[in-house]
């Protein structure tokens, strides 16, 4: 899915003009990256907003069209008003279709409900992590991410290791030797939250780990 938002470039700088123009219904914004400097912008905040609320916004390449050119960038930062709600300051990066990015990009778990670990075990699935960083070309970049734990049992866990992942996409702590868990089912209790049994399933899954190394290291012995 393309998607395309409009900029007209910000000649005047300061704290008092970024007021003006969101008095105006606009957003002031910066693109920077790659061989050119960076342009202050400014945006229609409405239909900014538009596009800004859909995930897809967040982890996609993105056809900046500034003053009728098109340039491919991606959403590196923003500031929101804390009570508002309205984008106050938007970032974007320039990205070349040859080099690698860097960007987080959202998990997408399937079949929780007919997990056995939660149909016939009563678990919860907690996800210990929503999303994670991905190293790939512009052209290889994913929307989403799933996570299928419909095999996992009660005590199960996924790990970053075990997640299909698009040609040409890798993830950047692998990479970096750390195989974080992704998702578990933990056994629920009284009133258990989602965030609690996350807590559980990490906690349960680095004692695993620790178990295994020592029996290792007892093997070398």
């Amino acid at each position: 899915m393309s998607i395309s938002i409009n900029a007209v470039k910000r000649d005047v700088k300061g704290t008092g003009a970024s007021r003006r123009a969101r008095r105006a219904g606009n957003v002031p914004g910066v693109v920077y990256g790659g061989a050119q400097a960076a342009v202050n912008l400014e945006l229609n905040h409405k239909e900014l907003f538009l596009q800004f609320r859909h995930e897809a916004f967040h982890a996609s390449i993105l056809d900046l069209i500034l003053d009728g050119k098109k340039e491919s960038v991606l959403l590196r930062d923003y500031q929101m008003h804390p009570v508002r709600n309205t984008i106050q300051h938007i970032d974007f990066q320039r990205v070349s279709a040859n080099e690698k990015i860097h960007v987080r990009v959202p998990f997408h778990f399937l079949n929780e409900d007919t997990a056995p670990g939660v149909k016939l075990g009563g678990g919860i699935v907690a996800h210990i992590m929503t999303e994670a960083e991905v190293s790939c070309l512009p052209k290889d970049l994913p929307e989403f991410i799933e996570v299928n734990v419909g095999a996992l049992e009660l005590g199960d866990s996924v790990h970053l290791s075990q997640v299909n992942l698009p040609k040409g996409v890798e993830f950047v702590a692998l990479a970096h030797g750390n195989d974080a868990a992704v998702a578990a089912i933990a056994k629920t209790r009284g009133g258990v939250s989602e965030d609690e049994a996350a807590d559980a399933a990490i906690a349960a899954d680095a004692a695993a780990e620790s178990a295994a190394e020592t029996a290792v290291d007892k093997e070398a012995e």
